[in-house]
């Protein structure tokens, strides 16, 4: 059976696809071609994590349910799978409430939040660390006697509901945004403003917050500024993962006791050791002077980031469906070379002049890397030559215009010399 991610992948283009051309006609600009090649890279990237970390989700569960299941539900009842469904979706609840309440959890769960942008994209921009941690919330369902194929289906299932749910064009819904996650309530949770700061937690069910006391409505007449206090000001994937971990570390090596050192992991994430403090401050958040991280870019190179990612996903996908084939070795290495040309485009996305020896670097491996796959006609799908005679073809047009991309970047200001939003860079 393939994985279900390859099933989903093609819907969410349609719906993105269908989301872009809804806002153009509405005269409104939801999507930034950068942010969402970053977005996608992030879905990307957690997938493969994925493959390779199923034993600390779906293994430890499995090895709970079997050791200390209380008694087993039936998989050929109704009324398992509703209950299921609704437990799964309690337990996302604390699970996601903890990872913005904890800052070891946090540093984990930030990525999803640091698009500054509200789009369908947005969804797709997960974690790919989380498998740490998570996977303790649920054990009660384990305990409880919960298979593992019906915990799976309804993680799915609670997982695909909250993919609709990220975007501006959809306005309240009366009673549904009082019962269920809606786009309404879940853009406060994105919201960087005061009022929107650790509400509205729901997967589905909006109800677990207006039970626990964390549930706001969205407030007319205030617009929301999306992402998080103190942004993350980078396209990288590698960047969006590892940051806050290496803010944690930083802090607990600056700490002057040992309490500080080991309590900074479990308190919350804006909490830091007054010696941290003294020695490596960080400005405070003010929204009132919040530029939109934007470094500028000449004319071609979004649509040419947009193009690049685009035969990456199909890569990924193309991966995800065969992998089950591959050594242990050989996915290790594919999918680490996915990461890195993740890496090496949002870095080209970025600062366009410095990054165009990586980029070549990557087009010849990637140009390699098709090549003798067709000569040597490996091909575990039958899709399969043609997406690497498109790799090839992708990477040989690379190559031709990095010249020219090149030369248009030399009259441009760095990356960093710059937050303005540039008429040519919105897709």
């Amino acid at each position: 059976m393939l994985n279900p991610i390859v099933y989903a992948v093609p819907v969410f283009v349609l719906l993105m696809a269908a989301e872009f051309l809804w806002s153009r006609r509405c005269g409104e600009v939801v999507y930034r071609a950068a942010d969402t090649v970053a977005s996608l890279a992030a879905g990307i990237t957690s997938q493969l994590a994925g493959v390779f970390t199923k034993l600390m989700t779906v293994g430890l569960y499995t090895l709970v349910w079997q050791h200390a299941a209380l008694t087993e539900w039936p998989l050929d009842a109704v009324w398992a799978w509703v209950l299921a469904l609704l437990l799964y979706d309690f337990l996302y609840y604390w699970n996601h409430r903890l990872g913005h309440e904890v800052a070891l959890l946090w540093a984990a769960h930030v990525v999803h939040h640091s698009s500054e942008e509200y789009n369908l994209s947005t969804a797709l921009r997960q974690t790919s660390t989380g498998f740490l941690f998570s996977w303790i919330f649920y054990l009660p369902m384990a305990l409880l006697g919960v298979p593992p194929l019906m915990f799976v289906v309804v993680g799915l299932i609670d997982l695909l509901y909250q993919f609709w749910v990220h975007t501006r064009l959809v306005g309240k819904l009366g009673w549904f945004d009082r019962v269920f996650v809606s786009p309404s309530n879940h853009r406060v949770h994105h919201g960087q403003n005061n009022y929107c700061l650790d509400r509205n937690y729901g997967g589905i069910l909006i109800l677990w917050d207006r039970l626990f006391g964390t549930f706001v409505e969205e407030r007319e007449g205030e617009p929301i500024v999306y992402g998080v206090l103190g942004p993350l000001r980078s396209w990288s994937v590698w960047q969006a993962n590892t940051r806050n971990y290496a803010e944690l570390w930083r802090d607990a090596r600056l700490a002057d006791n040992w309490r500080d050192k080991l309590t900074i992991w479990f308190r919350r994430p804006a909490w830091r050791p007054a010696a941290a403090e003294r020695l490596a401050p960080k400005p405070k958040p003010d929204l009132a002077r919040f530029v939109r991280y934007a470094p500028p870019l000449p004319p071609g190179l979004p649509l040419y980031g947009l193009l690049q990612l685009a035969l990456l996903l199909l890569l990924a996908v193309y991966f995800l469906a065969v992998e089950p084939r591959l050594s242990l070795q050989l996915g290790l290495a594919a999918a680490v070379g996915l990461v890195l040309s993740l890496v090496l485009l949002a870095r080209l996305l970025e600062d366009p002049a410095a990054a165009v020896g990586g980029e070549r670097l990557r087009l010849l491996s990637l140009g390699g890397v098709a090549g003798a796959h067709l000569w040597q006609g490996q091909v575990l799908l039958a899709p399969g030559t043609a997406l690497w005679a498109l790799s090839l073809l992708a990477a040989l047009a690379g190559l031709a215009l990095l010249p020219r991309l090149l030369r248009a970047t030399a009259t441009k200001p760095s990356a960093g010399d710059s937050g303005r939003e540039e008429l040519g860079q919105p897709l």
